[in-house]
């Protein structure tokens, strides 16, 4: 799939200028001839000119989604077309492979099956159909798009290079090359970028400074603030006074395996920490009272604050919740216990909700360690 042969020639144009414009301030950053161009800059210019949604604030194999097409956007120097690029990281979730760390094949064979759930739990949540890399590269005075898709990791065919090295492992899937770097704990992939679509010219601004400070000294300027909206951090675990993090086996995401009363198969809920509501306050609405929650598919459901302390996030019916995220996204059986270890190979532990409006709500699931960083800001 070629999603840019598919987008409108205004859409195309209106790309072209806006990366134009942003890579001719790169005197900015550096004299170098070569165009600056940040990465948020590149994915934000993409989302406003194809009216795509961004995905940034989840963590996931996509940055942005149009219709049911997932886009992963890279941006690197083209040096001789054929680059080794950094695609995921696994230092949070270096627990599930240490003891692979002697066996290079089982190491990366370990890694590319994390890689490949990180990339079917994303289609998953957003109920993506194609997922794809588009690449802005960056050359002396231009940039140059590209685009190839985002393959699975062809685990049964995986063979080690020759080049590798006891702390880096090279291999390659009879599609892609690929790198492990096991310090750092990352993957890496060669973008082979023969065809080009789109060649895009870059004037770079001598004095960029001077540029800005003359708009922003005209009386035409206009300046618009920006509104963040609130929004609060839920892991998707428990942790006991040793920092060690569990999912429990009768409650939150296994509550249909708690005692009580008969239990449906797919119940569970999001816990909501107690100092949440203390630093939070009004957030949420008081217990049972109904509200609508986004969820990342564009499907909207019913939920509500619940059980003792409001410490319990739930849908309406139970259900909806569980059925998403049991069945969508972790794709677990009836009857099968989530564990810790699975939201770690899909490298999430916790839920980012944001207030649209009042008794309107969005979720985002959110990278390993969110939940504990947020903490420490809220509280220190």
């Amino acid at each position: 799939m070629i999603f840019l042969k598919t987008q409108s020639k205004e859409q195309i144009d209106e790309y072209q200028n806006l990366l134009k414009i942003t890579a001719s301030l790169s005197n900015l950053f550096s004299e170098n001839t070569i165009p600056y161009l940040y990465y948020r800059i590149a994915e934000n210019a993409f989302c406003r000119a194809f009216t795509a949604d961004n995905l940034s604030r989840s963590d996931c194999s996509a940055d942005a989604k149009k219709n049911n097409d997932g886009i992963g956007l890279k941006t690197f120097h083209e040096k001789n077309g054929k680059t080794m690029q950094k695609i995921a990281e696994f230092n949070k979730t270096r627990n599930l492979y240490k003891s692979f760390l002697t066996d290079k094949v089982r190491l990366v064979k370990e890694i590319s099956k994390s890689r490949n759930k990180r990339i079917t739990s994303t289609m998953a949540i957003y109920s993506i159909k194609n997922i794809i890399y588009h690449c802005v590269t960056r050359k002396h005075n231009e940039l140059i798009i590209y685009e190839q898709s985002m393959d699975l990791v062809d685990i049964d065919n995986i063979k080690l290079d020759t080049a590798s090295s006891n702390n880096v492992i090279y291999f390659n899937d009879n599609r892609n090359e690929y790198s492990f770097n096991i310090s750092k704990s990352t993957l890496f992939k060669r973008f082979c970028t023969p065809d080009k679509l789109l060649t895009i010219p870059v004037e770079i601004v001598e004095d960029p400074f001077y540029l800005l400070k003359s708009l922003l000294s005209s009386s035409d300027a206009v300046y618009e603030e920006s509104v963040q909206k609130a929004s609060v951090v839920l892991p998707l675990y428990s942790e006991t006074s040793a920092k060690y993090k569990y999912v429990p086996e009768k409650s939150g995401l296994n509550q249909w395996n708690a005692g009580g009363r008969a239990r449906k198969a797919r119940e569970v809920y999001i816990r909501i920490p107690a100092w949440i509501h203390r630093s939070f306050e009004n957030f949420f609405p008081d217990r049972d009272t109904p509200f609508k929650l986004n969820l990342p598919n564009s499907k909207t459901i019913d939920a509500k604050i619940c059980q003792g302390g409001d410490k319990a996030l739930m849908s309406n019916p139970n259900t909806d919740l569980g059925e998403w995220i049991l069945d969508e996204i972790l794709k677990v059986n009836e009857e099968e216990l989530v564990t810790y270890e699975m939201l770690q190979e899909i490298g999430i532990d916790s839920v980012e909700i944001v207030k649209e409006e009042d008794g309107l709500y969005s979720i985002y699931f959110k990278e390993i360690g969110c939940f504990d960083d947020f903490e420490e800001e809220c509280i220190r």
